[in-house]
């Protein structure tokens, strides 16, 4: 069993069997020649599942490499800057490899920035207080189903609830795509229950590309902050156990997804009532993001260039 430092911060403590290896990565522990050929594994292991999806969408190397030129060259820009000089394009060349004439067409091309599409912005939103607000709360804290339509006998509505968040986009619109997608449905009393705890995109939508995007950016952002010795320290960890069987990897599954709810949903309420409580502050410019993911493969049909096999062999430490 490995308890792994995942592998980018420095403190972690955790009772984890009767065998047991805490791996942590430092400097002082890793030869410095043997680091340039660490990474290149580590890079081509996660490219593998990148490549799979761009194959899988007809995005041939071409397109890819074009993508890469263009961010080595605003990572360039943006964060390696000269201190009191203009960044000029022949250090970005210098820097990134990429030709001189490349660099000055692609600094002068319009950059668009990535927002959310409005379904999963709004979505998270109307969820999110949905599932914390205690006015749209029962007894025992789940969602209470709400009428429809607003009334004067009712304070709350899913039309209120809609309308709260945003005045722009018809309540109906909004119920007529979360009863296609299953989040929600309509009882016997025209009232509106909520079948989902999250706004969960379906597969290959423009919602879940976006959350795709930005998940694994966040993720693979904090990982490269830790690498670098940045700090302080983004949280960063992992429990890694093989030789399981299908039934005991269900029952890990089906745990790490009820406990992992539960702390993203106390999370949820936190920063609901932090954001509204500051709303308005020049100070409040700060974005947050806490994640979960969860992944196992049959190690026996995958071989290590895939991103399966044993992690590299390490000697025992502890009974």
């Amino acid at each position: 069993m490995y308890v792994e430092n995942y592998p980018t911060s420095m403190d972690f403590v955790g009772e984890c069997g009767k065998k047991f290896h805490v791996v942590k990565m430092k400097e002082e522990n890793v030869e410095h020649s043997a680091l340039p050929v660490r990474l290149v594994a580590s890079l081509r292991r996660i490219l593998r599942p990148m490549v799979r999806l761009l194959i899988s969408r007809s995005m041939t190397f071409p397109f890819a490499s074009n993508i890469l030129r263009e961010v080595y060259v605003d990572v360039a820009v943006d964060e390696f800057p000269v201190s009191g000089k203009a960044q000029s394009d022949s250090r970005v060349t210098l820097l990134t490899g990429v030709h001189r004439k490349d660099v000055k067409r692609l600094r002068q091309q319009e950059q668009r920035a990535l927002r959310p599409p409005r379904a999963a912005s709004l979505g998270s939103q109307l969820i999110a207080r949905w599932t914390t607000l205690p006015e749209y709360l029962d007894e025992s804290g789940a969602p209470r189903p709400l009428p429809r339509l607003a009334s004067s006998s009712e304070a709350h509505s899913f039309e209120s609830l809609v309308r709260s968040v945003n005045t722009d986009l018809r309540p109906r619109v909004v119920l007529d795509e979360w009863l296609r997608l299953g989040i929600a449905q309509i009882d016997e009393q025209d009232r509106v229950r909520l079948t989902v705890r999250a706004f969960i995109p379906r597969g290959g939508s423009d919602e879940m590309t976006y959350y795709f995007g930005r998940n694994l950016h966040d993720h693979v952002a904090a990982a490269v902050h830790n690498m670098l010795g940045e700090e302080p320290p983004f949280l960063e960890r992992s429990v890694n156990y093989n030789n399981l069987n299908p039934a005991a990897v269900a029952e890990l599954n089906q745990l790490a997804q009820r406990r992992g709810m539960e702390m993203l949903q106390e999370l949820n309420a936190r920063a609901l009532h932090l954001q509204q409580e500051q709303s308005g502050q020049p100070e409040a410019s700060h974005r947050f993001n806490f994640g979960l993911y969860l992944f196992s493969e049959d190690q026996a049909a995958t071989s290590p260039e895939a991103g399966g096999g044993a992690p590299p062999r390490r000697e025992e430490s502890g009974e």
